[in-house]
């Protein structure tokens, strides 16, 4: 087999490997899958161009040239609107916009499809691996074109737009790319079509345009993180505290810096930090405050200094960041204590000033207090239901624990599980599912007592605790909760019919619920857990929609 038939293959297989690239490097959002098919609709072209010169049959090699135009048309379309979502110019998602832009590609598929009297292609000596165009092609190169001067636009539009400096990057990416593409499909068309009868073919001009094309979205996904939504608001609100802030590795190196810290350093991420270098006169002048930072990172450190290069009073605050009592890296605030200076300087004749100033700071540490209090309960509660996380339960049954190692007493877990979540997923789609999720909670959280505390274990599995309850008691309760799950119908938007589900429970009474002096909480914990889950697994064996107590 010629060289030159496998160089359309190694290309898709490149596009290939990008794909497994995205996967495994980003967190996969809604629009990432958008782009994943995209990014799988780019390799159809280098493999119909490997497949029409493997291919025997005329009429495979026929096939394979009319796919990878069609697949042609709509990439071009898919360009378009890749381009308007990823530069954030959302006023051409209007239905007139969106069907001028169709109306070509859609006429370009049928045309290619029917070939009608070989206005598309006609084969050389009976085969396809070379072949001539007919006027059809010409139309369906002047609809490429007009794609492309499309996205061209509206990059430009994007350009000049006020949102300009946060998505210049991402805009540039989409325009190099672009215009890879472009660049590359006239040179084929030039090289390949216009002076096919002066020189050989040379294939892969189009596939290498795709190519890099896709090299670029990867660069701007994996760099700019154009799709992750979450952490693009995650900056945008780091950027907007006064304070500046500064998150290291364990290794000292910089993880994420703010836009207030920049009067204090140049640094970006992937740069090692040196405290030392910050400091004006270096570590002669403050050899304290760097060997406690240096010789103490579970503890935090402080220092209040004046700056000469950038005549500014700074208070450099340093904590570690800890996962269950391992240092992980630090964060580091640096404040313009500056104007705080001056009017403790002047309290004595500008006592009025300073009150209002108190009550600024004040109101600031208000806010910092209810902002804790948010972040608190976010960390603790689930964010599709609002009840408790697994993680705080298991922190709370551990604090139990201890507390109980003097003064046992009974107390009941209960899992449950919803039946046959799978198949209301398949058949509403994953927000009724959400929706399912939510009203089942309700339920349980109206039928549960106040001092029982109810948190999401996991998908569609919760876990119930029961303090000093016994058994039997639990039992009624599980009854109770089976019951009203049973009887619950959920109306969801978009279907006129209710629906009800059923629960399957594991429920494990504990008669002394106390780790004893010779285990660790935790380990406890991991027993009762597993026991419970194995009664729950014979409740769903066993039929579901029923209670299975576990084996003492």
């Amino acid at each position: 087999m010629a060289l030159e038939s496998w160089i359309d293959l190694i290309l898709c297989f490149i596009l290939f490997l990008l794909l497994i690239y995205i996967f495994v490097s980003v967190n996969i959002t809604k629009l990432h899958k958008v782009y994943l098919g995209f990014h799988l609709a780019m390799m159809i072209w280098p493999y119909c161009q490997f497949a029409i010169r493997t291919a025997d049959a005329p009429i495979y090699q026929l096939f394979y040239v009319k796919l990878a135009f069609v697949d042609c048309a709509l990439l071009t379309t898919g360009w378009v609107f890749f381009t308007i979502l990823l530069s954030e110019q959302y006023q051409y998602l209007k239905r007139k916009f969106v069907l001028f832009l169709l109306i070509p590609p859609i006429l370009s598929s049928i045309g290619v499809i029917l070939n009608p009297y070989g206005w598309f292609v006609r084969p050389v000596d009976g085969h396809y691996i070379e072949r001539l165009y007919g006027p059809f092609f010409w139309f369906i190169l002047a609809s490429l074109i007009f794609h492309a001067v499309a996205s061209l636009y509206i990059i430009y539009k994007a350009l000049i737009s006020d949102q300009v400096t946060r998505i210049k990057n991402q805009v540039l990416y989409m325009l190099k790319g672009i215009v890879s593409v472009t660049v590359c499909l006239l040179l084929d068309i030039f090289l390949n079509v216009v002076l096919d009868p002066y020189l050989p073919v040379i294939p892969g001009f189009t596939s290498l345009g795709i190519l890099i094309s896709a090299i670029f979205f990867v660069i701007t996904i994996h760099q700019d993180k154009v799709f992750d939504i979450v952490t693009i608001a995650h900056q945008d609100i780091i950027d907007t505290l006064e304070y500046g802030i500064l998150v290291l590795d364990d290794q000292e190196k910089v993880v994420e810096i703010n836009q207030a810290l920049h009067p204090f350093m140049s640094l970006k991420t992937g740069d090692r930090f040196e405290l030392s270098c910050i400091l004006p006169g270096g570590a002669n002048a403050f050899g304290h405050f760097l060997r406690h930072y240096r010789d103490f990172p579970l503890e935090t450190a402080e220092i209040e200094l004046f700056h000469p290069d950038i005549q500014m009073y700074v208070s450099i605050h340093a904590a570690p960041i800890l996962v269950n009592t391992v240092r992980v890296g630090r964060i580091l605030t640096f404040q313009n204590i500056t104007e705080l200076r001056r009017l403790i300087d002047e309290t004595h004749h500008q006592n009025t000033i300073l009150q209002e100033r108190n009550q600024s700071l004040v109101k600031v540490q208000e806010e910092l207090y209810q902002t804790n209090r948010k972040l608190t309960k976010m960390a603790i509660t689930d964010s599709l239901t609002g009840c408790y996380n697994r993680h705080y339960l298991t922190q709370h049954l551990e604090s139990e624990v201890s507390q109980s190692r003097h003064e046992p007493f009974p107390c009941t877990l209960i899992l449950i599980d919803i039946d046959y979540f799978k198949a209301v997923n398949d058949r509403y789609g994953h927000l009724a599912g959400d929706a399912v999720i939510c009203g089942t909670v309700e339920v349980l959280r109206q039928t549960l007592r106040p001092q029982d505390i109810l948190a999401r274990y996991g998908g569609e599995e919760f876990l119930i605790y029961l303090p000093a309850t016994g058994e039997t008691q639990a039992r009624r309760i599980a009854e109770s909760l089976k019951t009203n799950i049973e009887r619950n119908r959920m109306y969801i938007d978009h279907f006129e019919q209710p629906i009800s589900v059923t629960i399957s429970m594991g429920l494990l009474g504990v008669g002394d619920f106390t780790a004893g002096p010779a285990k660790d909480p935790s380990a406890y914990l991991s027993e009762l857990f597993k026991s419970v889950d194995t009664a729950l697994y014979n409740a769903k064996h066993q039929g579901r929609n029923r209670i299975v107590a576990a084996e003492g």
